[in-house]
């Protein structure tokens, strides 16, 4: 599959996703200091699911109803933050093509799915 991560998304993430073979295009290594609307844009154009931790895209896809094709928003504390590059895997194998045109929020023992606008 393929993702973008934002700034805000843990490293650990985007090492785990590479490490089961997803694509996935890390701001924070090849766009630093992007706008959110820029990120957002980007992964529409590239049909890429928005992985972040930054609750302004929440605003941006709800509020604004910005179209997305999918969307993991990330709420994990620090003291569980170990877990979350498995915790990502297991809800994309968990989930799979579910993820697009979604709002997941993951949390430590709970997720959240709500549909989001697509073009996708």
């Amino acid at each position: 599959m393929y993702f973008i991560a934002d700034e805000s998304c843990d490293f650990i993430v985007v090492r785990a996703l590479r490490k089961a073979g997803h694509d996935v295009l890390a701001i924070a290594e090849v766009y630093k200091g992007a706008e959110d609307d820029v990120v957002a844009e980007l992964a529409q154009q590239e049909s890429r699911i928005l992985i972040t931790e930054d609750k302004d895209f929440g605003r941006m896809f709800y509020a604004e109803t910005k179209k997305s094709g999918g969307v993991i928003f990330i709420r994990y504390p620090a003291n569980v933050r170990c877990e979350l590059g498995e915790s990502v895997i297991s809800i994309i194998q968990q989930f799979g093509s579910e993820l697009r045109g979604k709002f997941f929020t993951l949390q430590p023992g709970r997720l959240r799915i709500t549909d989001l606008q697509s073009d996708m």
